[in-house]
Parts: structure tokens; sequence; C-alpha cells
């Protein structure tokens, strides 16, 4: 083996192979592995033209293991949300780019409140913490609280939130409780401005990429026949947490937009009941103002 290689026919390579193992995004995939092997910036890899036989091996192993189906964040260890980067792996879900649609929703309704109290936060489902630590990283001032009820979604929440804390970001409130619990987190009854969540929300009937199906747990995928039983007694807790005017963001299956309009309508407790698409102009999360 040569002892140098060009970079760029190595990721054409790569590129062609996962292609041909039915990646979505071949291209941007094999560029983000050959990133983490060199240690670069993915929009950097044009400033290094060629790579060293070991980071070669390293790289083609990788692809290997994409081209099975992999996950990419599984092999880079880590998956992004705001500004962060959160570490990810077996047992937890990965966060999705269109969770950043709700991200950013949570920060312009944190921005319209002012700056006249600290504003408090709640992400029931928190998984990894994605929700809760990027809007604790980029709103300092806030009280930020992240609920999860599996044992090891909570050990990557908690392993992020350490981190992050040890960068310098505003520690949030880390608890083990299930969100159809009455009293989770009841000394905040009233007085939470902005609730978020990305529920395990799929339909149990639908079909998916390996990628998820093989590797996200069950238990963070799936919402019951309907994709629902975690959303429908959700609902409750969210309207005992809002204080009046406060609000709230849920993601859910392309399906389900309507469906999770009308359990927040018929709660009673909700105006301004809207649905959001996602950047495809799928629907993906719905909001409302608590009465």
């Amino acid at each position: 083996m040569p002892s140098r290689a060009p970079l760029r026919p190595v990721i054409l390579e790569a590129v062609g192979i996962l292609r041909e193992a039915g990646v979505h995004s071949p291209g941007a995939d094999a560029e983000y592995l050959a990133a983490h092997v060199l240690g670069v910036d993915r929009m950097r890899l044009a400033l290094v033209p060629v790579v060293t036989a070991d980071q070669l091996e390293e790289f083609r192993k990788l692809v290997a293991r994409r081209a099975e189906r992999v996950p990419l964040q599984h092999l880079t260890g880590t998956a992004a949300m705001g500004e962060i980067d959160l570490a990810v792996g077996p047992g937890v879900f990965i966060p999705r780019p269109e969770t950043e649609l709700i991200f950013a929703w949570a920060l312009g309704q944190l921005e319209a409140l002012g700056h006249e109290h600290q504003p408090v936060v709640v992400d029931l489902c928190t998984g990894s913490g994605a929700l809760a630590l990027a809007i604790a990283h980029a709103r300092p001032d806030a009280q930020v609280y992240a609920v999860e009820l599996d044992p090891e979604a909570l050990a990557w929440a908690r392993r992020n939130a350490l981190q992050l804390a040890d960068e310098g970001d505003t520690p949030i409130d880390l608890q083990s409780g299930d969100v159809a619990d009455p009293a989770l987190l009841e000394e905040l009854d009233g007085r939470v401005d902005v609730v978020v969540s990305n529920p395990p929300y799929i339909p149990e009937s639908a079909q998916l990429d390996p990628e998820v199906a093989d590797h996200d747990p069950h238990r963070a995928l799936f919402g019951g026949p309907d994709g629902l039983d975690v959303i429908r007694p959700m609902i409750p807790t969210i309207a005992r947490l809002l204080r009046p005017g406060g609000t709230v963001a849920i993601e859910h299956d392309d399906t389900n937009g309507s469906g999770v309009a009308a359990l927040l309508a018929a709660e009673g407790a909700f105006a301004a009941v809207l649905e959001h698409p996602d950047l495809a102009g799928k629907p993906r999360f719905v909001v409302a103002r608590r009465t």
C-alpha cells in the first residue's frame, strides 16, 4: 500500500460503495467519515489533499460499516443540535435534523418573552438531552429541566449534560420520570414558559430504514398502534406545567399532525393550536398556547 494517497479519489470510491448499499446521502456521509478520520471540519476537506495509509485503512473500515447501514452518528460518535455536539451511540435515539425546527421555535418563544425574568423550559422525553442542552447553550439565562424514562438514554443525557457543563454551559436539571405521571415536576406547576418534546411517536406498523429499525432503541421510536400512546397521556402534564400564555411544541409522525392538534384542542386548556411542516413540507410538529 502506498504511504500516501490522494483524498478525492478515495472519497469518490466511498460514495460509490455507499450509493450501492442504499445509503440515502452517500456523498455527505463519505465526506463526514473522511473528516472524522482526519480530525477536520467537513468544509475543510479540500485543504487536506492526501491521506496516510493508516488513515485510508481506518476510513475504508468505517465506510464498510456504513455500507452495512450502521448509522453515521454511531461511527463518528456525535450528533449535532443547534450549536452543540452530543455524544450518541447504541441505546439512545439519534437526534434528527427535523428537530432543529422545534429548537429554533423554542428560541423564538424565549426571545418574545423578553429578559425580565428567568425563563423556565421543560424538555419531555429528552433522550440524549438534545433539545434541553441546545436550549441551555443558546440561552444560559434559562432554567432548563429535562425528563427521560429510559435508563440507557438517561445515561447518555447525563454524560452530555456533564460534558457541556464542564465546558461552561448552564447546567440543566435532568430527571428520571414518566411524562404521564401526575406528580412529575409538580413543583413547576403553572410556572413553565416553554415545553418541548420529541417523544416516541412512530406507529408500530411503520416500515423503517435499517439505520433506524436496527439501531435506534425500540422504546424511543414507537408510540403504539397509532403513534400517540406517549403523546396522549403527556397532554395533561403539559397543561399542568405551563403558565397561562406558556407555549408547547410536540414533534410527531408525519401521519399525525391533525391527531396531535386534536388532542391539544380536546384538553380544553390550549388555544392557538397550529400544525407546522418540516423542510420537506411534511407535517412535523404542533404548537399551542396555554389559556
